[in-house]
């Protein structure tokens, strides 16, 4: 990286934390709003992939939408994996390292779409819109509170068109649940419940101590860069590829992997904010008897969380939300029948919403809405219900990328940015509240000490009270450790 460009970055970072009243003056102007590299809405997107392998190539190609755009460079630590996208996009430029692609072609990139494990993902788009490029990133937005505020922040002050990878929220489901909900069919919401069978990778295992040797198509500088900001540990097949959600060092677990499409449907529908307070129980792993396994760095193999929420001017209620994982799920409430599955796709994965004249439910991804009211009376969405929605039934995923990449060509704060349904203004509160999850399960899972018979002691299993505004735990002090994180040497200061 050049002089010059390290000096460009440095001074953007600082515009970030040091905020508006310390840069006056000082502006980002996104690309599209300048003479030189403006984007017509007739005109294709130059896109960068950052992670192009397993839902990276989805994203990617979901915004190249067969031509509508450009696909001008891909960046993945693992060719290999990527191959799909590298042989597709023949002509776009190769890059491990997303840093020296920013650097190198920020004057040639409109959009870049972000993958990969969850611990990359805000550093890279928080670079990325630093350069004035456009970001759709997967969910979780972010691998912990901190990211997903500075996210937030940061696509406002850029100016940036937004969209997490949650396409769910695209899914005409959640426009009929919100319809139903306005119009008042279930009545106020009391208690929501959301359930997921994942893990379906290993987690709430032992930290692996074998040896073994990294692929040989994976260089150590390869490794390296996967680590990023993370600790650096040796290879091990238990941290790659799928099998990374399951350890904090890089993934968010199970509530990561599945609350921003889960409780998204209660979050809009309801119209949530931040929590109030979060209390947890996880599961044990035993492997001698009478002592737990103690495994901080990994995920646990299920969970079981509780987040209060305040009344909203659209729920005139406070609300329970109960998060389950693992298989844990909830029982059927009285007006679902006993032979009916909790939702219409089923068991393993859904919402319920709990409100004083019926309950509404939905599959994952808000699919499937079914309503059942207090008569007897069951509601079912039309077939052919789109929403408003023109890439519904058309386009992959509802069209959630090709819509952000419309968006993108139509310009900050334009309708069709406006009307997005996953931008940081909306996926950042609601990331956040995911990950508010996580920090009670991390302080759940951490020892404070020993007690007088050299037992482990954990004195953060208990209800965690919430400062959403100043981002801090009011009641536990150890528990703010886990808002952000610490990152590697040679990482810091990239958000």
């Amino acid at each position: 990286m050049s002089k010059t460009k390290k000096s460009t970055f440095s001074s953007r970072r600082n515009f970030i934390k040091a905020g508006a009243t310390t840069a006056a003056g000082f502006m980002i102007v996104p690309r599209h709003v300048l003479g030189k590299g403006f984007i017509p809405p007739s005109d294709k997107l130059n896109l960068a992939a950052i992670g192009a392998g397993g839902k990276g190539w989805s994203d990617i190609n979901n915004a190249y939408a067969d031509g509508a755009n450009n696909v001008v460079a891909i960046c993945d630590t693992d060719f290999k994996h990527a191959d799909r996208a590298i042989t597709t996009f023949d002509k776009a430029k190769k890059y491990k390292d997303f840093r020296r692609m920013i650097d190198e072609m920020s004057k040639d990139i409109d959009a870049v779409t972000i993958s990969g494990p969850d611990h990359m993902h805000g550093i890279a788009a928080m670079a990325a819109m630093q350069e004035g490029m456009h970001v759709y990133v997967q969910k979780p937005l972010t691998h912990n509170i901190y990211e997903a505020r500075m996210l937030t922040e940061g696509a406002r002050k850029y100016r940036i068109v937004s969209q997490m990878g949650n396409q769910g929220a695209s899914n005409p489901g959640q426009v009929q649940m919100m319809n139903w909900f306005n119009e008042g069919l279930i009545g106020k919401v009391h208690t929501v419940h959301c359930w997921t069978n994942r893990p379906v990778w290993p987690q709430g295992i032992p930290v692996p101590t074998d040896k073994h040797e990294r692929p040989s198509h994976l260089s150590e500088e390869d490794w390296e860069l996967y680590i990023g900001p993370g600790e650096m540990l040796n290879y091990h097949p238990l941290y790659y590829l799928f099998k990374w959600r399951g350890w904090w060092n890089f993934g968010t677990g199970a509530l990561g992997d599945m609350g921003c499409h889960l409780i998204d449907p209660p979050f809009r529908v309801l119209g949530l904010g931040y929590p109030t307070d979060v209390e947890c129980s996880v599961g044990q792993v035993f492997t001698k008897d009478w002592t737990p396994e103690y495994i901080p760095e990994g995920c646990p193999p299920s969970s079981y969380v509780k987040l209060s929420f305040p009344s909203t001017t659209k729920n005139d209620s406070p609300v329970t939300l109960i998060w389950s994982d693992g298989g844990i799920r909830p029982f059927h409430p009285d007006l679902i029948p006993a032979d009916e599955p909790l939702s219409a796709t089923g068991s393993d994965n859904g919402v319920i919403m709990i409100g004083d004249k019926g309950i509404m439910t939905c599959g994952v991804y808000g699919a499937s809405p079914i309503v059942w009211l207090n008569n007897g009376d069951k509601l079912e969405m039309p077939k052919d219900f789109d929403g408003g929605n023109a890439y519904a039934f058309t386009k992959p995923e509802y069209g959630h990328q090709l819509m952000w990449t419309e968006a993108c060509k139509a310009g900050f704060d334009s309708e069709k940015h406006r009307s997005l349904t996953s931008s940081f203004d909306y996926a950042g509160p609601m990331t956040e509240t995911v990950l508010m999850g996580n920090l009670a399960i991390r302080s759940y899972q951490t020892a404070s000490g020993k007690n007088d018979r050299g037992q482990l002691q954990f004195d953060g299993r208990k209800k965690l009270l919430w400062d959403g505004k100043s981002m801090r735990i009011t009641n536990y002090e150890p528990a703010n450790g886990f808002v952000k994180r610490e990152y590697r040497q040679g990482w810091q200061g990239l958000i």
